[in-house]
């Protein structure tokens, strides 16, 4: 496997990776009522996550990449239909709200992560770290307040529903930390192919949108692939806390993006939102001044 030699590149690269995954959610914006789609959309970045990662695998371990399928039992299960069931509800909640709601609702993973491993895996939860989940739960209540609306508030309930699906991702994980996590997450990939089939067949649906949709879906799928196989160069040789801070790049860019005029998208958040952020936002420093101590890595492999 590949292995940085450079560790001080390790920041810039994961930083990339942010600004990769950032251009997600301005990408979705871009697609032709992405409403209407959302089963042909995670049937072709379901594809394309699937097929890059395991093109990945066999130009780094050859042949025999394989025989991660092999190590992967029920916590690659488990981790991958939670993670595919994360990208299913990540396009239902950008289609029903503003980017900058959903991106918020995503920061908030380490808290609902550290509630997890609390339930399932008897990890301890430090008074501190209760503190910082309060601090960020106040601010969704925050930004629940300003999206009042019916479709709006579904937006607000499936990113937490996304968030809440990448934290099964991360504890299962956490539960047998000789998982393979690229076969994960290749698994997460094709659970949203083979679920978005099914869906497909029975509502006797269309498998392809127009061209330009079909070009931003896979476009998707390539920015989430691109940006795990950076992110796996530089996380090995960064602590947990920092990890945690520079995961903000992603969600900053993602609402800066849509919300650039002469991108074409000109999405404004909305105060409430804005005030909930900021407190979402104070959570994770403060989260991550706590664990600053804790020289855990966790890197994808």
């Amino acid at each position: 496997m590949f292995k940085l030699k450079n560790q001080r590149i390790a920041i810039p690269l994961v930083l990339i990776a942010g600004i990769f995954w950032s251009f997600g959610a301005y990408v979705v914006k871009l697609i032709d009522q992405p409403e209407t789609v959302p089963w042909q959309y995670l049937f072709t970045r379901g594809i394309v996550i699937f097929t890059l990662l395991n093109i990945y695998l066999y130009l780094e371990e050859g042949i025999d990449f394989y025989k991660n399928y092999q190590k992967a039992g029920m916590s690659s299960l488990i981790g991958g239909i939670g993670l595919g069931a994360a990208m299913t509800t990540f396009i239902w909640s950008i289609t029903n709200t503003t980017a900058a709601v959903t991106l918020l609702c995503l920061a908030a993973m380490p808290f609902i992560t550290a509630l997890l491993g609390f339930l399932f895996l008897k990890e301890n939860i430090s008074i501190g770290v209760w503190v910082s989940i309060c601090i960020a739960a106040i601010g969704i209540v925050i930004m629940a307040l300003g999206n009042t609306e019916k479709n709006s508030l579904h937006g607000l309930v499936f990113g937490l529903a996304s968030a809440f699906g990448f934290s099964i991702f991360s504890v299962s994980l956490r539960w047998k930390k000789e998982t393979p996590k690229f076969t994960t997450v290749a698994i997460a990939g094709l659970f949203c192919f083979l679920f978005s089939t099914a869906i497909i067949l029975s509502k006797d649906l269309n498998f392809l949108s127009s061209g330009k949709n079909e070009g931003l879906f896979a476009l998707h799928g390539t920015i989430v692939c691109l940006g795990l196989i950076l992110y796996s160069f530089g996380s090995k040789n960064i602590p947990a806390a920092e990890l945690t801070l520079l995961s903000l790049t992603e969600v900053i860019g993602g609402i800066f993006w849509v919300w650039l005029p002469w991108l074409g998208i000109n999405e404004i958040p909305s105060t409430n939102t804005i005030i909930g952020g900021f407190f979402i936002f104070m959570a994770i420093f403060y989260y991550s001044l706590l664990i600053k101590n804790n020289r855990r890595f966790i890197g994808l492999n």
